[in-house]
């Protein structure tokens, strides 16, 4: 019996079944999730539900199905974990069976890439309503004429209550993201947290766009009134949603882009805000875009008043909103903008010694963008309790199904080409290291940041970091002077100069697995 065509006519029998609702309005998934006890409204509208006990992603549990399409060209590893086609089938076959079981089931056909010269038609199923919506949200959603004629790429597959058995399916956990770029699916189950939807279809854009010599970015983006872009790039935590937020810059997007021969574009249609410790006075954009249709992940809410309390963490500190991007009062229509000429790299660095902002050279900016040092944040991956010291190549190891090189090596030729400045702002500690020192005032970051791309840091006098080689303004508006040099807010200088020590030592330590790469890039790292 051919398995592939038992499962894709299985598939196709579901989607044509009257029991799947199809491209639901907002309204009628909320009402959905409500009557199916999916969440609860809050005093802005919002929907707020719970992921169970995953509450950030599964990078353990995702892999790529070995097929003869994809070999030679996927960085197979710890990040991109091969699983043959075989157990894929077997297990799309149980799901497909599973959700035939279902009452009801939800599919959403959307987009990714704002740029139609490279968009990718998508569709998602689902077995809740919410993920729907959260689906419907993040991404780029169809204007009614369009849906006739949708041909969906690639379909994501959700199933959170379908649990692997590893012992008979192969998988490490009950969890499993599986993508196949052949049958062009992927398969989810296992877990509610709705991350694993926006980033698989993330997962595949960066390994499609190279293809077509476009350069896929995890960063926010951002354009000024005379059409100057900004990138932001940095893991989760780090502020990229949060900074690339300006009311004096338009957003071209909060997290995902593409970077062609005719500039940026969003891939997404929404942003995906953490939210812990939110409050209208520093961050009044995703404050307000938290209204009706936004979906709030693992947010905690007050029985009665039903106001959400962005402060408690009990569930986790991985608390979530998802909102469609015009929910952001200044945006740029279609999330479309030319060459950037301002590139930022954002670090949340936990030990506390790097500074606040410093200038890269053309080198420097390749060496970090390659190191993509940051401190994980406690809840973005399971099992993550507090701040610890991680390299994610390019600002997105775990979503870079190609070798790293590839996207480094498009960077720095489009840093050249377009004459980008670049800069690595740290948005951690100062003063100490986690527990010991403060995390660095946003309103100080704002200014760092404005100064960087309002051109005020471009002739300003820098002095150079005795341990990573960094360039430090001596000056920046707005920023006390002592702030910018990071040995100055420590109280023990020898404690500052051991840690910094302990941290280019790691740098160096990281930077070995890249062989292939210029000596003049190697050397731009730390001095120590």
């Amino acid at each position: 019996m051919n398995t592939t065509h038992v499962t894709s006519t299985l598939l196709d029998e579901i989607i044509k079944n009257e029991k799947t609702l199809k491209d639901l309005s907002t309204p009628q998934l909320v009402e959905k999730a409500l009557e199916r006890g999916e969440g609860v409204l809050t005093s802005t509208g919002a929907l707020q539900v719970t992921t169970g006990k995953y509450t950030g992603r599964s990078p353990k549990d995702k892999f790529i199905v070995q097929d003869s399409s994809v070999m030679s060209k996927v960085d197979w590893g710890s990040v991109n974990q091969p699983i043959s086609p075989e157990v894929f089938e077997k297990l799309y076959e149980k799901v497909l069976n599973h959700l035939q079981t279902k009452d009801e089931l939800f599919l959403f056909h959307g987009y990714a890439g704002a740029d139609k010269a490279y968009q990718m038609p998508i569709a998602v199923l689902n077995e809740n309503a919410w993920h729907n919506l959260f689906s419907r949200q993040l991404f780029i959603r169809p204007k009614q004429e369009e849906l006739a004629d949708h041909q969906a790429e690639f379909t994501v597959i959700s199933a959170p209550s379908f649990k692997a058995n590893p012992e008979i399916d192969g998988t490490k956990s009950e969890t499993f993201i599986m993508i196949s770029f052949e049958k062009r699916i992927v398969l989810i189950g296992g877990t509610e947290y709705a991350g694993e939807i926006k980033k698989s279809i993330f997962s595949i854009m960066n390994y499609l766009l190279p293809e077509q010599d476009i350069l896929s970015m995890h960063c926010s983006a951002n354009v000024g009134v005379e059409g100057d872009v900004a990138l932001f790039f940095g893991l989760s935590g780090t502020g990229k949603t949060t900074l690339s937020a300006d009311p004096n810059r338009q957003l071209i997007g909060d997290d995902e882009h593409g970077w062609s021969n005719n500039g940026v574009f969003n891939i997404e249609g929404g942003c995906y805000a953490k939210t812990v410790n939110l409050s209208e006075e520093k961050e009044p954009q995703i404050f307000n875009a938290i209204q009706f249709g936004t979906v709030l992940e693992n947010v905690i809410v007050d029985n009665e008043s039903r106001r959400a309390d962005y402060d408690d963490i009990s569930l986790t500190e991985n608390t979530r909103a998802a909102y469609s991007i015009d929910k952001i009062p200044n945006i740029v229509e279609p999330s479309i903008a030319g060459h950037p000429s301002t590139i930022i790299f954002l670090t949340a660095d936990a030990s506390g010694v790097l500074p606040p902002i410093s200038k890269l050279t053309k080198e420097q900016a390749m060496y970090h963008f390659l190191s993509g040092y940051t401190s994980k944040l406690a809840g973005t991956e399971r099992g993550i309790t507090e701040p610890e010291a991680t390299f994610s190549t390019c600002f997105g190891s775990p979503f870079l199904p190609l070798p790293a090189y590839r996207y480094a090596e498009m960077l720095g030729q489009k840093i050249d080409q377009h004459e980008a400045n670049v800069f690595l702002v740290n948005t951690g500690w100062s003063g100490g290291g986690y527990g010991t020192g403060e995390r660095m005032e946003l309103a100080y970051t704002r200014s760092m940041v404005q100064a960087a791309l309002e051109g005020e840091l471009d002739s300003v006098e820098t002095t150079v970091d005795p341990f990573f080689g960094l360039h430090i303004p001596t000056h920046c508006p707005g920023v006390p002077d002592h702030v910018l040099q990071p040995k100055k807010t420590w109280s023990d200088p020898k404690a500052y100069d051991e840690k910094a020590t302990e941290l280019a030592n790691q740098f160096k330590e990281n930077f070995k697995k890249f062989d292939h790469i210029s000596e003049e890039i190697k050397n731009a790292g730390p001095l120590v």
